[in-house]
């Protein structure tokens, strides 16, 4: 097995050198980069705009992060008065360590569709909820609280950029380095490496065993060709990890 991880950094570079030095021969070739998101000035005051047991959403790990570090660049602490809630055990995970806060978070997947099971949040109206996300990405989650009643917001917290690689180079070179399995942890970067390899190195990508988070995303695999796919018990490296060894 040769495995390439196209998750960004710094969770693809941790979960490729963690493979490596368990005997794995692996790759990383991100398809995206992180960097801070267009409205981080403004979560300061989108925050302090809320009331006593309004909800905040953290929609990643990435959020948690850079939300963070905005509130201490700012020497301001997440507000206690609020309800949080995460969309799976990780990111909930990283919340609670930076804020000593609990968290409300699906106990089984990390999807839009597993955070609004949860009972709480069949009960939502005329509740203000701030979803703390990235830039793109899906609006489920939105959609589906303004249809329950909710006031919801948005804080774009940080923003996925495309990394570019010329197709042609990209396909050759991990055909030759016997690439076999591949890592892919959404939907917007499903599309994108579809579309980064053209014919005829094609086949040499949807013949690759796919490693995705979701059964979302396992759809979206099979519907683009891919055959053989795979889906980890959670998004975070140590589920894929276990999946890959």
């Amino acid at each position: 097995m040769s495995i390439l991880i196209t998750r960004p950094d710094p969770a693809g570079k941790a979960l490729t050198q963690r493979l490596i030095d368990a005997g794995k021969i692996a790759f990383q070739a991100p398809l995206i980069e992180i960097i801070a998101g267009r409205e981080l000035s403004l979560l300061d005051a989108k925050l302090k705009s809320l009331r006593a047991g309004d909800c905040v959403f953290l929609l990643s790990k990435n959020a948690v992060s850079y939300a963070n570090w905005q509130l201490n660049q700012l020497q301001q602490s997440w507000p206690d008065t609020l309800s949080y809630y995460g969309i799976g055990k990780s990111t909930a995970k990283d919340f609670q360590h930076l804020s000593s806060f609990p968290i409300c978070y699906p106990e089984q997947g990390e999807t839009s569709e597993d955070l609004l099971e949860l009972p709480a949040l069949h009960q939502v109206k005329n509740k203000r909820i701030l979803l703390l996300r990235g830039n793109g990405g899906r609006d489920l989650l939105a959609t589906t609280l303004r249809q329950r009643g909710a006031i919801v917001d948005t804080c774009e917290c940080y923003q996925r950029l495309f990394i570019h690689y010329p197709p042609e180079a990209f396909a050759l070179q991990w055909e030759k380095a016997q690439v076999d399995t591949l890592v892919v942890t959404s939907g917007e970067m499903l599309q994108q490496l579809f579309d980064l390899v053209a014919e005829p190195k094609k086949a040499w990508l949807l013949n690759c065993h796919l490693l995705v988070v979701s059964e979302r995303l396992a759809t979206i695999a099979k519907t683009l060709g891919w055959e053989t796919v795979t889906v980890a018990e959670s998004a975070n490296n140590d589920a894929l990890f276990r999946a890959l060894i």
